[in-house]
């Protein structure tokens, strides 16, 4: 039985206001870990190859299929091809006890409005009251090449989230933008001041901003105020000539303080849902100890870049990090759909969720 189906029962079998205090004085209900749709990047790739080994082919698919894990919820995109199914996406959830969250590309200019609130409507009929986004679907070190061409996308990025807000303000919806490799906290933070909106937030993922040298529970602590959804990972660590390896891995093998990291950001916004992105995939490199590395970063920070690599240093992995690009597809899809079971398991033993 769904918590809507027991409060209506309840409600209905009490008949009057007697029963408001019973009400207010239950239990919360205990959050469990959701799934973020890039923990199964091979299964959509797999589906898009109409492979028959493809779990799920569309977001509704991916919600049953993650409630059958055991899973509390999903953030994923509804296509166009699938906004008929939000209706069905939204009892189907509501039936479960799991929540929706809508994932979708902001606006770039005035000509992208329709297909931003067509997208959001979606979301909203599928249950959904936060969409998650990135400002960046690349890397910082990787995608600009000039201090002025990411100066550019910064500015572009405003332009963005003041073409996005009135919309979601209408419709009642809240943006989580993902720190995304691609700008530091101190800058993510002037654009949120600067707009200064109650439905613009951050999708706090705990281990994206490693890649930028920043301290992971400093962000953690910086991004809480303003947390509208998560990405829960654990990351592992390896040095190499450029600088250092980050992989994800699943929850509990890596060096994360998971535990408090979790504590924090229930603290600081008690409905928040955790989702899992755990990104089965080869090591990133970041290169840290090239030139290239810096092109984009203002204030070269000595500090912080002995800080990091310390921290690699003491946190090395002792097994070699993950590798997929060998295996055979069958076989990565296998080793992706472990790694997010080892996850959920994990999160339901030790972390209360």
């Amino acid at each position: 039985m769904t918590r809507r189906k027991m409060l209506k029962l309840l409600a209905g079998a009490a008949g009057s206001i007697a029963t408001t205090p019973l009400l207010l004085a239950a239990e919360p209900l205990r959050k469990r870990l959701g799934i973020g749709m890039h923990s199964y990047g091979f299964h959509w790739q797999a589906a898009r190859d109409r492979n028959s080994n493809a779990k799920f082919a569309g977001a509704l698919e991916f919600l049953e299929y993650c409630h059958k894990l055991g899973a509390g919820g999903v953030q994923v995109t509804i296509t166009s091809k699938e906004q008929g199914d939000a209706k069905r996406i939204r009892a189907k959830a509501e039936s479960y006890g799991n929540y929706f969250e809508g994932q979708l590309a902001l606006p770039k200019a005035d000509s992208d409005l329709p297909r931003f609130e067509t997208e959001l409507r979606t979301a909203k009929e599928a249950g959904a009251t936060v969409v998650r986004s990135v400002l960046l679907g690349g890397r910082r070190y990787e995608t600009f090449r000039s201090l002025e061409a990411f100066n550019e996308f910064r500015e572009n990025s405003w332009k963005s989230l003041v073409l996005a807000e009135p919309i979601l303000k209408r419709h009642g919806l809240r943006l989580a933008i993902e720190n995304h490799k691609d700008l530091l906290v101190a800058e993510l933070l002037e654009l949120l001041h600067r707009l200064s909106s109650e439905f613009v937030g951050v999708c706090v993922d705990i281990g994206n901003s490693i890649a930028l040298l920043e301290d992971r529970m400093e962000v953690v602590q910086a991004l809480a105020p303003f947390a509208f959804s998560t990405h829960i990972k654990d990351m592992a660590v390896a040095e190499y000539e450029d600088g250092f390896l980050l992989s994800e891995v699943p929850l509990g093998e890596g060096f994360l303080d998971l535990r408090t990291i979790v504590a924090i950001l229930q603290k600081a916004n008690p409905a928040i849902q955790f989702n899992l992105e755990m990104i089965t995939r080869d090591p990133l490199k970041i290169p840290c100890l090239t030139n290239n590395y810096w092109i984009t970063m203002e204030n070269r920070s000595a500090e912080r870049l002995a800080q990091t690599l310390a921290l690699v240093k003491k946190n090395a992995s002792s097994k070699p990090l993950p590798r997929t690009t060998r295996l055979p597809p069958e076989e990565q899809l296998k080793f992706e759909d472990a790694n997010v079971r080892q996850s959920l398991a994990y999160a339901r033993e030790n972390l209360g969720l």
